[in-house]
């Protein structure tokens, strides 16, 4: 099963090499690296990202985090899949940048592994 991390391509460089990734400043913040699930990911790129551009989407292996990655509830009370730990890079499935529409909205593509 995948979850998704939306990071600026700055952030994510700098986890690239440093060879994990610590999260945003408000992942640090909460104690946890917010994800979202496939179906969530969309409404989470529109309501915290909107019109950003230079961001990465970050497809990550949910079962290769074990123990650490907990499903609790946020939104609405929708379960969203949060990391209490970093994220090693060997649970990265793929990365992609995550490119603005001419709406506006960003083009999330296909979330297949």
């Amino acid at each position: 099963m995948l979850v998704f991390k939306i990071a600026s391509r700055a952030q994510w460089r700098a986890a690239e090499t440093a060879g994990v990734y610590e999260g945003a400043p408000v992942d640090r913040a909460d104690g946890f690296i917010h994800f979202s699930s496939a179906a969530q990911v969309g409404e989470t790129a529109a309501k915290w990202f909107a019109g950003q551009s230079d961001l990465v989407l970050i497809a990550i292996d949910g079962a290769a985090l074990g123990a650490a990655l907990r499903w609790e509830p946020a939104r609405g009370g929708a379960l969203f899949p949060h990391l209490y730990g970093p994220l090693p890079l060997s649970a990265v499935v793929w990365t992609r940048e995550l490119p603005l529409g001419a709406d506006g909205r960003h083009i999330l593509g296909s979330l297949e592994a």
